[in-house]
């Protein structure tokens, strides 16, 4: 059992709801909407106009940009629509609406069958990117790039903590597809060159531990590592720290203390994208919360509506105060349930009024609980003084606001009932614009 990490939080994990429910396949829907921004990075432009009959696999959106994901039709069918559509992570954005023909037929040459084990290097991370593999997680940082460092790394990690409360799709996703994640783990470690692999697991997912434990065994370099159970273990510094005791300096990225991490969802989208060649057009999404008759973990097709996958799972058993994209700590609330799957769409959440019931904001009391609830050694109380002051600047060169996760641990244990984080993301997006505006300045002098 490896040591814990700074600070951190025990939430109601509310995992009762679905961890018991196996992985099912609502049946294919009668259309998508499939969003051109699913990722870290530029949008995506389509490929395809209104009238295209397009296939399943097949390219419907890519960019010139370096940092970029393309993004693939997750059905067959013709494209009735190229319009501005609800986006989870913000108000709206460009989609590509197919509708369906029923045949759901593939993609020329897809699936393929190749052996991974006879590709280069090169060849493996060209087929990661071909394929629109991010991290599946949430944070949809385009895989490919994280798959080529910079520097050297001599250790992989594989994130199955999924210490997010109420999600369970990584659980179900270790349980039932064991094989692919130990194809996916042993690809990774080929393309990044590295022997050494842990596999971290909270102790709360012991059926999990002992899976791969079995899966895994003979296979030279890996470890299936059980961690304390505490939320937010998965963040990917609170794993490198806990795992290797290396420690991710302050703007940096896990490549600079010689990691890489990778959620076990990816892994096994790297397999299927690396043998089979196929692209990321569906993943599995637990829907919860105590709003939801059924909780369910569910293979949902990219595309397919939130309203959907709730329908599938018998609607609503009670009304939702409140409807989250993801889990409770990190999960952006919607305004509506026409909100398509994404790629990084790891939950849905539907909480009644009892549990989303957050109290009347009043004044700081300088308790001290956020700064001892905080994984990354900050003072919340102060950033969050700061952004309603409008210090923005002051808070991001004295106070380290870059350096905030965003886990929400501050505004949980907050006995005020300040939406701390809330200030946070406020004073980074103004820093984020004021930096914006210095770039474009100094370019535009450079050109006189």
């Amino acid at each position: 059992m490896f040591k814990s990490f700074l600070g951190g939080i025990h939430p109601n994990d509310g995992k009762r709801y679905s961890m018991d429910k196996a992985i099912e396949t609502p049946p294919l829907p009668q259309q998508v909407v499939i969003p051109m921004s699913q990722h870290i990075g530029a949008p995506c432009t389509p490929t395809v106009k209104v009238g295209d009959h397009v296939k399943k696999g097949q390219l419907i959106g890519t960019s010139e940009a370096f940092m970029h994901a393309d993004i693939h039709a997750s059905i067959s069918g013709d494209v009735v629509k190229i319009d501005m559509m609800p986006h989870s992570g913000r108000i709206s954005c460009q989609a590509v609406i197919i509708k369906s023909d029923g045949l759901d037929e593939w993609a020329d040459g897809l699936p393929m069958n190749r052996d991974w084990q006879t590709m280069e290097k090169q060849e493996i991370l060209d087929a990661i990117k071909t394929a629109g593999i991010v991290g599946l997680g949430g944070a949809t940082f385009p895989a490919h790039i994280k798959l080529a460092p910079q520097k050297p790394v001599d250790v992989l990690i594989i994130n199955g903590a999924e210490c997010e409360p109420y999600l369970t799709a990584d659980y179900r996703l270790m349980l039932e597809e064991s094989k692919r994640l130990v194809t996916g783990v042993q690809i990774l470690q080929k393309v990044l060159g590295v022997k050494t692999c842990y596999i971290g697991i909270e102790d709360n997912k012991p059926k999990a531990v002992e899976m791969l434990q079995k899966a895994f065994q003979g296979i030279a370099g890996v470890e299936v590592a059980g961690l304390k159970t505490k939320y937010p273990q998965g963040a990917e510094k609170m794993l490198i720290k806990v795992i290797t005791g290396r420690e991710v300096p302050c703007g940096g990225l896990p490549m600079d203390v010689g990691a890489v991490v990778q959620n076990t969802g990816t892994t096994v989208a790297v397999a299927d994208a690396v043998v089979r060649g196929i692209p990321i057009i569906d993943r599995i999404t637990t829907v919860s919360g105590d709003a939801v008759k059924e909780p369910k973990n569910l293979k949902l097709r990219i595309g397919t509506t939130y309203r959907e996958a709730i329908d599938f799972c018998g609607g609503f058993s009670d009304t939702p105060d409140k409807l989250l994209a993801g889990g409770p700590m990190m999960g952006m609330a919607q305004f509506t349930m026409d909100v398509p799957i994404m790629k990084g769409s790891s939950g849905i959440l539907a909480l009644t009024k009892k549990i989303t019931e957050h109290g009347t904001e009043s004044p700081c009391i300088r308790c001290g609980r956020c700064v001892e609830a905080c994984p990354m050694g900050l003072i919340p109380s102060m950033l969050s003084i700061l952004s309603e002051r409008q210090d923005f600047v002051k808070a991001k060169e004295e106070y380290g606001l870059f350096n905030c996760v965003e886990c929400g641990c501050c505004t949980y244990t907050c006995p005020a009932k300040r939406n701390i984080v809330q200030y946070i993301k406020h004073a980074k997006s103004v820093n984020q614009a004021i930096m914006a505006k210095e770039r474009a300045k100094a370019a535009q002098n450079a050109k006189k």
